[in-house]
């Protein structure tokens, strides 16, 4: 028997665990991306304040590849059609002949009107880098307004990218501390829904506005945002919050690609799969990562270590399935929010899952461990360091 072709449909968390585990199954893999390098987004973070550069949190693919052994292609994706297992790439190139389909694609990100005024730390790679350079010049003027938040999707709570937006505005309090101008700038959150946080729990909310107290951080939240401006967020109540600098992280909604790919989407435009990201009525087709609609409870999030674990169980499957053994892995038992949530002069551990959830305050040494983790994240996938199990 001919060995099984899989190609896999992005470079992310999702798409690139899943070619690494596939190969160590000695599969012929492809891998697909619409950019060369792997861009590790918890530990973008730092790039708004200098601490880090894309090149710190980005790893060529190609290194990636030939490392693990699987075949790159450098080619965004402009078509998938899912019940002929083909693919057309941007180049015009058809990718056609391969016994299961990956689908890691990621997500679009809702659009408001006048989002061309503000920066995202989730959205493209160049982002971070502008918000740095901005943040920059406001510093140089000794003044400012800085607007920080997140939006959500009402047809799906679990596409938000809420951790991130507090990261940035903490290392950034932290960040003009040090410059010794703190008290020249108005730094204030802002978020739509009424307890922004809410799915790290009610201790964890408590303990977030201690910190914003502490920190003298103001807020805006529970009015829905109209639109962008040049100098601020427009809000349904007719507010504006005056701003500067604004940064915005868009929740998510299905990737456009896959609108027409005959898959079953979500009323968000995620693709609907079992447990198992098996899609039903699609033989070897599989959709991981944000790509999928998440199951679960109404806390659950999109994150990176569930897309991971969703790829490693992808491969899993796909071997037995290959060696007509009945034994299948569920992502179920796996939904939990994890993060280390970074301030620039240390962290708060949030842990979420079915049994309620917590924020451990971690003065200075929690900054490390996320440091430590960019750093193991960048080289256990070079295969510079054993992989720890369980990451």
């Amino acid at each position: 028997m001919d060995n099984p072709k899989v190609l896999v449909l992005g470079g992310g968390f999702a798409g690139v665990e899943a070619a690494i585990y596939l190969k160590k199954q000695d599969l012929d893999v492809t891998l697909v991306s619409d950019r060369d390098y792997f861009y590790i987004y918890p530990t973008s973070i730092w790039i708004p304040t200098g601490k880090a550069t894309r090149e710190d949190v980005s790893v060529p693919l190609d290194k990636l590849a030939m490392k693990h052994g699987f075949q790159l292609i450098i080619d965004p994706v402009i078509q998938v059609e899912a019940e002929d297992k083909k693919v057309t790439l941007e180049s015009g190139r058809i990718l056609e002949g391969y016994t299961y389909i990956v689908v890691a694609l990621g997500q679009d990100k809702m659009q408001l009107k006048g989002m061309e005024h503000a920066l995202s730390i989730c959205g493209k790679p160049e982002e971070a880098t502008a918000l740095y350079e901005r943040l920059d010049i406001l510093i140089e003027k000794n003044e400012g307004k800085i607007a920080m938040g997140f939006g959500g999707n009402p047809k799906d709570t679990s596409a938000v990218r809420g951790g991130p937006a507090f990261e940035v505005l903490f290392n950034v309090d932290t960040y003009l501390k040090k410059k010794g101008v703190r008290e020249n700038f108005e730094l204030t959150f802002f978020a739509p829904m009424a307890k922004p946080g809410q799915k790290m729990g009610e201790k964890a909310l408590v303990m977030m506005d201690k910190m914003f107290k502490m920190t003298n951080i103001s807020k805006k939240v529970g009015t829905k945002i109209t639109h962008f401006e040049e100098d601020g967020i427009c809000f349904a109540d007719e507010t504006k919050l005056e701003s500067d600098l604004t940064m915005f992280i868009s929740a998510g909604t299905g990737h456009h690609i896959l609108t027409e790919s005959g898959l079953p989407l979500s009323d968000a435009g995620f693709v609907v799969t079992n447990e198992y990201n098996e899609i039903e009525g699609f033989d070897g087709v599989y959709a991981i990562g944000d790509s999928a609609s998440l199951m679960g409870p109404e806390w659950r999030a999109k994150q990176g270590h569930v897309a991971e674990v969703m790829a490693k169980n992808v491969a899993y499957n796909i071997m037995n399935r290959i060696q007509n053994i009945d034994s299948k892995k569920s992502y179920m038992e796996h939904l939990n929010i994890l993060c280390v949530m970074d301030t620039g002069n240390g962290a708060a551990f949030v842990y979420r899952s079915e049994k309620g959830g917590k924020m451990i305050p971690m003065p200075i040494v929690g900054h490390w461990m996320k440091k430590m983790w960019g750093w193991y994240c960048r080289y256990s996938k070079l295969g510079k360091i054993p992989r720890l199990p369980g990451m």
